[in-house]
């Protein structure tokens, strides 16, 4: 109660103190001097301050005042800048007078592939599609070999399928979402983020810690957005060629089309096939599943600018096919059989979500926004003689209203939104032949606060409270606070609690491709009789940019920690079972980064990064770290391009290093002796790199490798010999199983 009341009082205190006085004025064109006729856009600041306004379509503006404001500036492109002495709080009214000798000027800048505001409140950066060119970037799982901040690890020896990682935790405690509607969860929490490919990809925000209320209460350790291309902003024609050494291919094509002034609408198609057979460890398994994949998504858009609405409508169908195991394996005479070991994933997924925004034209402050999406996941797999079928429908609907209070330095948010899943799961292993049922729904209300006094602080503050049939009721605060100490310099704080479902079975389906059995503690629980995951999650952050030899650069410090006051333990421990149990005990994930981020020369860029993690959780054994997790990394990215030509042309060229630090591996030590594992891993180091040649602004082909070192984990497939056997285990994966791989590509559009 006392942490409730104590994040009710900070939403509250800042607007009982922070009432100002306000000025208002009309800015208007001396060339059309009627009384109505104001100019919309015109910059308007306190002279020698950072509080500002911009005027709106009819030319008023609203902007803060106090006594010793004295002087207002009045700018405009093409127009001369006036500073007018403001005497008494009577509504201004001044035009402003056209420049009669303006040269033009053309500026040239480079945007940065990442951006990272020091400006926001939230620990937060964006990846734009510049970055994302830098690699192969096939799916969203693939669009993070650049970014040290997301960890890329194999979830299993058959799948291929990358699981992400952010501050030492597991996609599950993220919130992921495409265009702030939460898309990877539930019953595509392994495969999810391959099924959304690269080139739909606009730019994607990542945020660290604790996330905002308004997009619910599941996020533990961060969020990942990925805003999707739009119709009016994309290509007219797009296609992207990809082919690799591992066999795999694919091909995507965008078609955009006006539909009329404010309609525009697009179709975006992906395929992507491999039917070659490789195993280059020697183990008699396929080094990478036989997949096919086609992936089709219809999108409108609506904008009225005038108005002030804006509207997407997605419309999208998937079918992904997988088969692994054994070479000799044909599921048309094996499935089912001990002849050969073999698995199938096949996965049927519809979505269709909606989005519609209005501004409210007279007050360009306020806003609202409502979103709703539906989904229908069904996937049947089985994996040997075990099997794991799910289907998940979800519906999520979304209401938000944004304004401010008194003036723009204050602004909040507010709605309502209801989630509802319905799942239906079999699970057959050794020893387990269970189905498991249930549906979920949650309603909730949320409040956000934010408060930025334009030139050191800044904060944001957010409470939720949900009514949930299977979680109960209960309230999610979250807190950031920004603070500029010295020029150039950031310090961020966030503190925030969240609370979720564990998906036993969805998010750890890896132990189906393995001999051990399943043992459920139920403690009577609604969710396969445990109870649900909560954690809090703080962190401190400071930024700080730099000049160093007449370059550019920047540094982050970042610490996080999430404890967990309640968990759902995958016990790995025990070679023959895997065991899920609620957390009697502790279990306290710390990491820590520093990244550098310097422009080492015109078009030449160095990112770098160190992270270290200290991850440790009660078992029914003790306490043990974390396993296959690093206990450090180090990440280097270099990249270089030349100058554009007249037609556009140039040359890019990118290199990354990792250095993966130690892993503790499962205990292995009940196996027979041919069957363990030591007790930790080896370091090992990836280099990846690409070249690309751009031949104009319509044409580009690239070219690149992967695992260039060539690094190849040991016996990846505990069992291989015998896969029907007690010691078969597929799910201790630590280090790439294919090795070196080249890619090539193309890309063509029309503008």
């Amino acid at each position: 109660m006392k942490k409730i009341l104590g994040t009710i009082f900070l939403l509250l205190f800042p607007i009982v103190i922070l009432s100002q006085t306000n000025f208002k004025g009309m800015i208007m064109d001396q060339n059309n001097p009627k009384e109505n006729f104001g100019v919309e856009g015109a910059s308007i600041h306190w002279l020698n301050t950072n509080v500002s306004a911009i005027t709106n379509h009819k030319g008023w503006f609203t902007i803060n005042y106090k006594s010793t404001y004295k002087k207002l500036v009045v700018s405009y492109v093409g127009y001369k800048t006036d500073t007018i002495a403001i005497n008494n709080l009577e509504p201004l009214r001044h035009f402003i007078t056209p420049e009669n000798n303006l040269e033009e000027i053309t500026l040239k800048s480079k945007r940065k592939s990442i951006q990272r505001s020091f400006l926001s409140t939230v620990n937060a950066f964006t990846v734009n599609q510049e970055e994302l060119l830098k690699a192969a970037c096939c799916n969203l799982a693939e669009s993070f070999e650049t970014n040290p901040s997301i960890d890329i690890s194999f979830s299993d020896a058959l799948t291929g399928a990358r699981q992400i990682e952010m501050l030492g935790l597991q996609s599950p405690y993220l919130l992921i979402t495409q265009e702030n509607i939460p898309s990877v969860r539930g019953a595509s929490q392994v495969f999810g983020m391959t099924f959304t490919p690269g080139t739909w990809v606009e730019s994607i925000q990542i945020s660290k810690g604790a996330g905002s209320v308004v997009n619910g209460f599941e996020s533990i350790s961060g969020q990942i957005n990925a805003e999707l291309v739009k119709p009016f902003t994309d290509n007219k024609f797009f296609v992207n060629a990809y082919g690799s050494q591992m066999g795999r291919l694919e091909l995507n094509t965008h078609f955009n089309q006006r539909v009329s002034d404010k309609w525009q609408t697009g179709l975006y198609i992906h395929g992507n096939y491999r039917e070659q057979k490789f195993d280059r460890n020697n183990d008699n398994f396929l080094d990478n599943p036989l997949a096919n994949q086609i992936n089709i998504m219809n999108r409108w858009q609506f904008t009225d600018a005038e108005k002030g609405w804006v509207s997407f409508i997605n419309v999208r169908f998937m079918n992904d096919e997988k088969q692994t195991g054994e070479l000799d394996f044909n599921p048309d005479i094996d499935k089912g059989t001990t002849n050969n070991w073999g698995s199938e994933i096949n996965t049927n997924r519809f979505d269709i979500s909606g989005k519609l925004g209005y501004v409210f034209p007279e007050i360009p402050y306020q806003s609202l926004g409502f979103q709703m999406a539906y989904s229908n996941h069904q996937q049947d797999s089985y994996f040997g003689l075990n099997t794991y079928d799910i289907q998940h429908q979800s519906l999520y609907s979304n209401f938000i209203f944004n304004s401010i209070i008194g003036d723009t330095r204050t602004k909040f948010k507010t709605g309502l939104s209801f989630t509802y899943d319905k799942y239906d799961e079999l699970a057959i292993a050794r020893n387990f032949n269970r189905k498991f049922d249930r549906n979920e729904n949650s309603l909730g209300a949320f409040f956000e606060y934010a408060f930025d006094n334009l030139e050191d602080f800044s904060l944001t503050a957010g409470l939720r409270i949900d009514t949930h049939n299977l979680l109960g009721t209960f309230i999610t605060p979250r807190l950031h606070l920004r603070y500029v100490p010295w020029e150039k310099g950031v310090l961020r704080a966030s503190a925030g609690r969240g609370k979720r479902s564990g998906n036993i079975f969805a998010e750890n389906q890896q132990l189906f491709a393995s001999s051990r059995q399943i043992n459920i503690d139920d403690v009577g629980g609604n969710i396969y009789g445990l109870n649900p995951e909560i954690a809090w999650n703080y962190g401190v952050s400071y930024s700080q940019k730099f000049n160093l030899f007449e370059n550019k650069g920047d540094i982050t410090f970042d610490f996080y920690q999430t404890n967990f006051q309640n968990q759902v333990i995958v016990d790995w421990e025990n070679p023959q079972e895997v065991s899920f149990y609620n957390l009697d005990g502790k279990s306290i994930a710390n990491s820590f980064q520093v990244e550098v981020n310097y422009n080492l020369a015109k078009n030449f860029n160095l990112r770098t990064a160190y992270k270290y993690f200290d991850i440790t959780l009660d078992y029914t054994k003790g306490n043990l770290q974390k396993p296959i997790q690093p206990k450090d990394r180090f990440f280097v990215n270099l990249s270089y391009e030349t100058e554009k030509q007249e037609n556009d042309s140039q040359w890019r060229f990118d290199l990354t290093f990792n250095n993966i630090g130690k892993q503790r591996l499962p205990n292995t030590g009940s196996n027979p002796i041919q069957y363990q594992l030591p007790e930790y891993s080896n370091p090992f180091q990836l280099l990846n790199s690409q070249v690309t040649k751009v031949f104009s602004d319509k044409f580009e082909v690239y070219f690149g490798g992967e695992n260039l070192t060539n690094v190849q984990q040991n016996n990846p497939i505990l069992g291989s010999d015998n896969p029907f056997g007690s010691n078969f285990d597929t799910t201790i994966v630590y280090a790439p199983i294919f090795g070196r791989s080249i890619y090539a590509g193309l890309r063509f559009k029309i503008n």
